[in-house]
């Protein structure tokens, strides 16, 4: 795929290469040619090795912790710039630092500003991301941001499943107008939790607004970190008389006790994207891939055309 005057070329950095593999194959082109030297002290220096003069440049990397994947990604940009590239596109599967998306108390950075503030410097044309934590953050970008949705996979699939009496769950208040778009697409109730946190990562009490008696519920959110918010969510609802529990999220963070907590609560399964790369060994976990949903939406940014229905919302 591509034209003479300006070729498509994906390249990959290190956090998303698995994932950047399926795309290419999902567009049936090569992954482009790229190195990351790194130096004894631990600065790396990302490489293309190969022309991108003149071409459209998409570069794949999610942004999780550490803190060098973003590094990486910004230095990609800042290199295609300097390699005469027409256009640089990051396609950010999960977009990191999304959860500082405002000033919640004194003395705190907007982290997810800063990011958007960073990508525009070295020099990035355009956004392709996922699920954002928030959607203003598209605003803090003073670039278009085609912002897909993990709800184009997994409705699909839980239509599949055909569960006997399905409801849909938000594990917070937050989270409730992604749930409503589940809700309308799948014909289904829905449910809130409402909860109260301690500090960061800690839930202290929650309570579920709605009925679950007897229901097939499917809790659905953004991102799963520690899970402490999830299997709280879950093991509540079953004792409110739900007959199984289920969570899709887009996002697996999993960091901490996450895996431990999956596997001792009561969700059945828990659904992710491929969005970040993890080595799980957790029977409940199961990814279901993106690649065919971000192989697309390069095809159309790269072609021109509208990619508003590769999502629900």
């Amino acid at each position: 795929m591509g034209s003479k005057n300006n070729p498509l070329k994906i390249f990959t950095g290190r956090a998303t290469r698995h994932l950047s593999e399926k795309i290419c194959d999902s567009l049936d082109v090569d992954l482009g040619l790229s190195s990351c030297p790194v130096f004894s002290d631990g600065e790396f220096e990302p490489c293309y090795e190969e022309t991108i003069r003149g071409a459209h440049v998409f570069i794949v990397q999610s942004t999780p912790p550490p803190a060098e994947n973003l590094l990486e990604l910004l230095l990609m940009v800042d290199a295609a710039k300097r390699a005469s590239a027409a256009h640089v596109v990051a396609v950010i599967p999960y977009f990191g630092f999304a959860r500082q998306d405002r000033k919640d108390k004194p003395r705190v950075s907007i982290g997810a500003k800063l990011m958007a503030d960073l990508l525009s410097a070295a020099g990035v044309d355009r956004i392709i991301t996922m699920d954002l934590h928030a959607d203003q953050i598209q605003g803090f970008f003073d670039v278009p941001v085609d912002h897909l949705f993990a709800s184009a996979i997994f409705i699909p699939h839980i239509s599949k499943m055909e569960l006997p009496n399905p409801i849909i769950a938000s594990p917070d208040v937050g989270g409730s107008k992604r749930a409503n778009t589940y809700a309308r697409m799948l014909q289904t109730d829905m449910v809130i939790c409402h909860k109260t946190r301690a500090k960061a990562n800690e839930v202290n009490n929650m309570t579920v607004i709605g009925d679950v008696k007897g229901k097939d519920v499917i809790i659905v959110d953004d991102m799963i970190d520690t899970a402490g918010t999830i299997t709280k969510a879950a093991n509540l609802m079953k004792r409110e008389g739900a007959n199984s529990v289920r969570a899709f999220a887009a996002h697996g963070v999993l960091s901490g006790p996450a895996i431990d907590r999956i596997e001792r609560s009561v969700l059945e399964e828990v659904y992710f994207t491929d969005s970040i790369e993890r080595n799980i060994n957790c029977s409940k976990i199961k990814y279901l891939t993106i690649a065919d949903a971000l192989g697309e939406a390069i095809r159309r940014v790269y072609k021109n055309q509208s990619i508003s229905s590769l999502y629900y919302r």
